[in-house]
């Protein structure tokens, strides 16, 4: 029987996939480690849950997970504001959040990744870490660095001989998500839920969410002239902040 942990599964996509997969036969149990309680309204009988602030200096706590055979985090947030206009505690908490944690936990389950047995491991990372992105400066910085760590990790762990690899998402805008003080509806993210889990368990390195449809090409246009990319993604923020005042 398998054993599943979410780190950040209180809510949004991270709650969609523990969800989805709780409806295995053959997942036994799903621990959820979030700042928050998941909610009433979305418990389940294979939820287990624990709250957990990643800041946390000491991560002895995760010792107690030792019988996990994926690892999912989805831990993150984000905030849309111009560089000069967040605080130095904002950058801070940022990368100890989105980029130093996820580093950590890593390391702690390293050693199962780098094992002969199946190991499935994903990261929530963001297509804001592939490009410049104006208002998310701080956002994009820290998944960035997420981008490089996984891609590295990920040849030492193929020069190790483990077919073991961690799954890249990068995914854009998500409906359904509190990322943008939305609420969570399973019913907008269920969909990507199991397409992410659909590439974890096939241990691909790297899921883009629309890449055919959308990204492809706006990832083109940004390595022909990143700086026209930039402005372009300005002005398209800027809008979308007008349309939704």
């Amino acid at each position: 029987m398998r054993r599943v942990l979410v780190i950040g599964g209180a809510n949004g996509i991270g709650l969609s996939i523990a969800t989805e997969l709780a409806k295995r036969e053959e997942v036994e149990k799903v621990y959820i480690v979030d700042k928050a309680a998941v909610a009433s309204e979305f418990q389940n009988k294979k939820f287990e849950g624990f709250q957990f602030d990643l800041t946390n200096e000491d991560y002895s706590f995760f010792n107690r997970f030792s019988d996990i055979d994926t690892l999912m985090i989805t831990a993150g947030f984000g905030k849309l504001a111009l560089f000069k206009d967040v605080t130095e505690q904002h950058i801070i908490s940022s990368f100890n959040v989105n980029t130093i944690s996820v580093l950590r936990l890593i390391k702690c389950f390293y050693s199962k990744l780098e094992s002969k047995e199946d190991f499935y491991c994903g990261v929530m990372d963001s297509i804001a870490g592939w490009m410049s992105s104006p208002f998310f400066a701080v956002y994009g910085a820290t998944k960035a660095a997420l981008k490089i760590f996984i891609e590295s990790v990920n040849v030492e762990l193929l020069k190790s001989g483990t077919t073991n690899q961690i799954l890249n998402v990068s995914p854009g805008s998500i409906k359904g998500t509190g990322f943008y003080a939305g609420r969570t509806d399973l019913g907008l993210t269920s969909e990507l839920a199991l397409q992410i889990i659909e590439h974890l368990e096939n241990k691909q390195d790297l899921f883009i969410p629309q890449y055919d449809t959308v990204y492809h090409a706006v990832l083109e246009r940004y390595y022909n002239d990143f700086r026209a990319e930039g402005l372009h993604s300005y002005d398209y923020k800027v809008q979308n902040m007008k349309d939704r005042t």
